[in-house]
């Protein structure tokens, strides 16, 4: 059976759970996903070792996808890099605010250089306001989005058990690029879309639950 996102290209410097579940479902929608790890690797492979001496969590949300180790401050590995994303029809990243620029990836001028290309940037908080630059939490999400508030007991509120709120991201990534790529087929234009984990958690903790999932994201 062919699956609906079978011949696409898609690479992602990711680590953790929130853009990693979204090319977890890119992957069972048929893509091709190329993981771009540092040399240390993606440190959710430490989360504990217990899928046969391995993390749960990163079996779970890396099965099916191929990955490469790059170091992203050599010019040899930059240039790898460069050359998968000048075939690739989806990038993907989930690293700190600003880290992608500094290693010479801006997403300006990845659009610029690659019109076809949709880049997805899952940040904490959005690429704008005044917690653009901070680093988010699934935790912390939780508590500031009220989701703690409506679970936990008597004695007082908790954590979801799951990381909810990166799940809730990751989600809302894969089903934005879902709708970049609808745009692509009629434009055969790219773009570059922002969910951030802030937004996600909001959306999640919300009464209106009919809100689109482009709601939980910025698209540039």
């Amino acid at each position: 059976m062919t699956l609906p996102l079978e011949g696409l290209l898609v690479v992602s410097v990711e680590q953790a759970v929130a853009a990693p579940q979204c090319t977890c479902r890119l992957v069972d929608a048929g893509a091709r996903v190329i993981k771009v790890e540092r040399p240390e690797g993606d440190f959710a492979r430490g989360y504990d070792h217990i899928v046969h001496g391995e993390s749960a969590h990163f079996v779970w949300l890396n099965r099916g996808k191929e990955s490469v180790v790059l170091d992203l401050v050599k010019p040899d590995d930059k240039k790898l890099l460069e050359a998968m994303l000048s075939k690739a029809d989806v990038f993907v990243q989930n690293l700190k605010p600003g880290a992608l620029a500094k290693l010479g990836f801006p997403i300006a001028r990845l659009r610029k250089d690659y019109p076809r290309l949709i880049c997805c940037s899952i940040s904490g908080y959005g690429e704008s306001g005044p917690y653009a630059q901070r680093k988010a939490y699934d935790l912390l999400i939780q508590a500031e989005s009220g989701l703690s508030s409506v679970t936990g007991g008597p004695e007082g509120p908790a954590r979801v058990g799951v990381s909810v709120v990166d799940i809730a991201a990751g989600l809302s990534a894969y089903e934005t690029i879902l709708e970049a790529l609808l745009a692509r087929a009629r434009t055969g234009e790219g773009a570059a879309v922002v969910p951030s984990s802030r937004s996600a958690g909001v959306s999640r903790i919300s009464k209106t639950r009919s809100a689109p999932a482009s709601a939980a994201c910025s698209v540039l």
